[in-house]
């Protein structure tokens, strides 16, 4: 497996209060939980930057 990179996280305690409660419905740990957040956040970012590709106009005779 792959080393994880280590970051010191400060966050609000309301905000890490509802990770908490999402991550218990989810069955995720909250480090899990932020993970996930994190690589839900990244794939959408990817998705809205990746250029709309459109069929190519056919020209009309």
């Amino acid at each position: 497996m792959a080393a994880r990179k280590q970051y010191l996280l400060r966050i609000d305690p309301d905000l890490w209060a509802e990770i908490e409660r999402w991550a218990a419905d989810d069955l995720r740990s909250v480090n899990a939980q932020i993970e996930y957040i994190l690589r839900e956040a990244v794939r959408k970012r990817r998705k809205k930057s990746l250029p709309e590709t459109t069929p190519p106009e056919e020209d009309a005779p």
